[in-house]
C-alpha cells in the first residue's frame, strides 16, 4: 500500500484513513508493507503486528520546483524504499496505490511483481474544482490521474458521488469503482481519558458559554468564512456565545483579517492545529460541532463529530450530505448560506432535546457502518475481485 502522507504528517484525511485501513487489514490476519515519504522524527522502517512502514527519504533540492516534476521524482524514491526495504523473494498479492501522488511507484511496482493496482481516489482535481479542470497544474494531475485510472485493475472512491464522477471522467467501467467510505476507531473519540483540555482560547475561559467549534485545512474551500458571517448572526441572539476555528493553512491571514474586519474577534478564535487529545477535549467541550464546507469529498471530520458525541451541523454537499442525510444525525444547510448556518446553530443550542436526539443518531450511525474492521472488509471484497481468477 502507498500513500503519499501518513501520521504524524496530517495534511488532511487520507493520512488518517490510509493509516487506519491498514492497521485493520493486519489486525484481520493480512500481511501489510505501507510505504510513504519520510518527515522528521520518523525511523525509515518499522515494524508491529503484520504490518511493516516503509519511509522513503524523497527530498531532493534540485528538482525544479514544480509539483508534478518534485512529484514524479519523489516516486523514485518510493519505489527504491519498497524495493530494498523487504525480502527479495517477498511478493504483494495487491498493490493499493492512494491518489496521484504515488501513480508511477504504485504502477512500477505493481508491474514488477506482477499483482493488480488498486487504487483509492480520496479526491480528483476535477471535482476539487466543481467539475472544471483549470489550466496547469490542475490540468497535468488531472492527466496523471487519468492514466491512474486507466492502469488500475479495480477502483474505489471514498464516497458514491465521486465513484460516479471517477467512471465518467476517466471513461471506466461502473462495475469497476466501489465507493467505500472512510472509518474511524468509535472507542477513543468516545472516550475522555488522556484529554489534555479544551483549546486555551478565550473560547474555553467560560465553562458556561455556548461553544461552536470547527477544525481542518483552513482553506477557502473548507467554507469557515460562512461561519465566521453566520456568528454575527448568532451573537445577536446568544450573548456570550463564543466559537472556535482550529486549524492551519493558507487561507488562515485572510480568515483573522475577515474576523477582526467583522469585529468578531471577541467571539472567534483560531488557535492553530490542536494535538489529538486537546481537539478531542475541545470536542467534547462544544455545544454544537459546524462542517461549512463548501466542497468535500468525504471529509473525516464528520465522522470524529459524531463520534465524539457532538450535535452536528454540516453543509449538504459531496460526501457530507452522503453520511448524514436522512440519518437523523445532523442538521444540514444550504453550502455558503450563513443565514442559512446561522439558524441551524440556533436550533442546536436552543434545542436540547434535538441536540440530544442528534446525538443519539450519531453514536449509531458510527458505531453500526464506519468502524475501521467493516471497512476492511470491505476493502477487501475488492482486492479479491482484482486477482486473477
Amino acid at each position: 500500500m502507498l500513500s503519499w502522507e501518513l501520521p504524524p504528517a496530517h495534511t488532511g484525511g487520507t493520512a488518517a484513513h490510509v493509516d487506519g485501513l491498514a492497521h485493520a487489514l493486519a489486525a484481520e490476519g493480512h500481511e501489510v508493507v505501507l510505504v510513504s515519504r519520510r518527515t522528521d522524527g520518523t525511523p525509515a522502517i518499522t515494524t508491529a503486528g503484520g504490518m511493516t512502514v516503509l519511509r522513503a527519504d524523497v527530498d531532493l533540492p534540485w528538482v525544479p520546483d514544480h509539483p508534478i516534476g518534485r512529484t514524479a521524482s519523489a516516486n523514485h524514491a518510493l519505489v527504491e524504499t519498497a524495493l530494498s526495504g523487504v525480502d527479495p523473494d517477498w511478493r504483494p498479492d495487491v498493490v493499493h496505490a492512494h491518489d496521484w501522488t504515488v501513480a508511477w511507484a504504485s504502477a512500477t511496482l505493481a508491474a514488477a511483481h506482477g499483482a493488480p493496482l488498486v487504487t483509492t481516489f480520496h479526491r480528483t482535481e476535477r471535482s476539487r474544482h466543481s467539475g472544471h479542470v483549470p489550466a496547469g497544474v490542475p490540468e497535468e494531475i488531472n492527466g496523471v490521474e487519468w492514466w491512474l485510472a486507466a492502469r488500475s485493475r479495480q477502483v474505489i472512491t471514498i464516497t458514491r458521488l465521486l465513484a460516479r464522477q471517477v467512471s465518467a471522467d476517466f471513461e471506466i467501467d461502473p462495475d469497476l469503482v466501489a465507493p467505500i467510505p472512510g472509518g474511524i476507531d468509535p472507542t477513543w473519540w468516545a472516550a475522555t481519558d488522556g484529554d489534555e483540555g479544551v483549546a486555551n482560547t478565550t473560547a474555553s475561559s467560560g465553562p458556561d458559554s455556548p461553544l461552536v467549534f470547527t477544525w481542518g485545512r483552513v482553506q477557502y474551500e473548507k467554507g469557515f468564512q460562512v461561519l465566521a458571517n453566520a456568528m454575527a448572526m448568532v451573537r445577536a441572539e446568544i450573548p456570550g456565545v463564543r466559537c472556535v476555528i482550529a486549524g492551519r493553512g493558507t487561507y488562515l491571514a485572510e480568515l483573522q483579517s475577515q474576523i477582526d474586519v467583522a469585529g468578531l474577534s471577541d467571539i472567534i478564535e483560531l488557535p492553530g492545529f490542536l494535538g489529538d487529545n486537546a481537539l478531542r477535549a475541545t470536542l467534547h467541550r462544544a455545544d454544537c460541532v459546524v462542517i461549512p464546507s463548501l466542497y468535500e469529498p468525504f471529509g473525516v471530520i464528520t465522522l470524529e463529530a459524531l463520534a465524539g458525541g457532538a450535535a452536528l451541523v454540516a453543509a449538504e454537499t459531496g460526501g457530507l450530505a452522503e453520511l448524514v442525510v436522512g440519518t437523523g444525525s445532523a442538521l444540514t444547510f444550504e453550502p455558503g448560506r450563513a443565514e442559512e448556518l446561522a439558524a441551524r446553530i440556533l436550533e442546536v443550542l436552543t434545542d436540547h432535546e434535538l441536540a440530544a436526539g442528534l446525538r443519539d443518531a450519531a453514536r449509531d450511525l458510527v458505531e453500526g457502518s464506519y468502524s475501521w474492521q467493516a471497512i476492511a472488509r470491505r476493502t477487501l471484497e475488492v482486492y479479491q475481485r482484482a486477482l486473477p481468477s
